[in-house]
């Protein structure tokens, strides 16, 4: 089976996240600031055509990356979306203004070459399309720890990189972990049609784990700087995702010498990943502000959780 079909829909997918974070940011900044959370926000974002593009946006995501995994690894399907982030700030300085300087811009090249390259050298397979349960339950476990450690080191923590780094870490985890659910969901789309998807637990367990992972992004922006946050999420996810993908699902990439490119590639990501999340725009776009204590950010900006 062909991987360009399951890029293809990745990349629209990571485009659609990327148009939905730009429609909402835009949409909050329409609306009254608020010190809290305010009931009637959601009422004024509903009269709001904005607002509604970047939902849609969001459903649209969620059908492309369904479709992605579908058609291919999830260890290709889930690295693409760290192009989530660049495509994000093309699509803000159109929509939002604001420029990206010269850094963001090699950050964006770095973090484009760095993935081609690590996934070139990597060559991932496509595995098995069904996983026993028995396979289920350890890589759950051990997800669940990795999420609990993470969480409960942040909140040991002050505001500030190590709290916003651990809440990131703990978020990578939730997408990989649902990006994992949500492909064994689709595969019982395609064999059983609609009651199969909706009788298997996978299906509940993906919708479940997303809206945990959405919880602890907040929490990662709201605790400290994008730069400790980003490049811990943006690896994060694509280094889980390919376990999960040769753990689960029996996907192979290549070992011995070619781990040297590979490494190559995912040094150039965190570099890029870095530079970016340097980009005043970038932080603009997520409703972080470095170095500013949570209490005051949500009096002076709405950030992710009033989106």
């Amino acid at each position: 089976m062909s991987t360009w079909p399951a890029v293809l829909f990745a990349l629209l997918a990571a485009a659609s996240n990327a148009l939905a974070t730009v429609l909402q940011r835009r949409a909050a900044r329409t609306v009254p600031l608020s010190a809290g959370l305010r009931l009637g926000l959601l009422v004024d974002l509903l009269h709001r055509a904005v607002w509604l593009g970047g939902m849609l946006a969001v459903i649209a995501a969620a059908c492309f990356q369904a479709l992605a995994l579908s058609q291919g690894a999830l260890s290709v399907v889930q690295p693409l979306f760290v192009l989530e982030l660049p495509l994000a700030l093309l699509i803000g300085r159109v929509l939002l203004g604001g420029r990206i300087p010269r850094s963001g811009w090699i950050g964006v090249g770095l973090l484009v070459v760095g993935l081609g390259f690590a996934l070139a050298a990597a060559a991932p397979t496509i595995g098995t399309t069904l996983v026993p349960f028995d396979r289920w339950v350890p890589a759950l476990a051990v997800c669940a720890a990795v999420i609990v450690a993470a969480v409960g080191a942040a909140l040991r923590r002050g505001a500030g990189g190590v709290r916003a780094a651990c809440f990131a870490g703990a978020t990578a985890v939730g997408y990989a972990l649902t990006a994992a659910m949500l492909k064994d969901a689709t595969h019982a789309w395609q064999t059983g049609g609609p009651a199969a998807f909706f009788s298997t637990w996978q299906t509940y367990g993906f919708a479940l784990t997303g809206v945990l992972a959405i919880f602890l992004l907040e929490n990662a922006m709201q605790s400290g700087p994008l730069t400790a946050s980003q490049p811990v999420l943006t690896l994060g996810d694509a280094l889980l995702s390919l376990s999960l993908g040769v753990t689960l699902f029996d996907e192979r990439v290549r070992t011995g010498w070619w781990l040297l490119p590979e490494a190559v590639g995912v040094a150039l990501v965190l570099w890029g990943a870095v530079l970016l999340s340097r980009v005043a725009l970038a932080r603009d776009l997520t409703g972080a502000q470095d170095g500013a204590p949570a209490a005051v950010r949500e009096g002076t900006e709405s950030g992710p959780a009033d989106i």
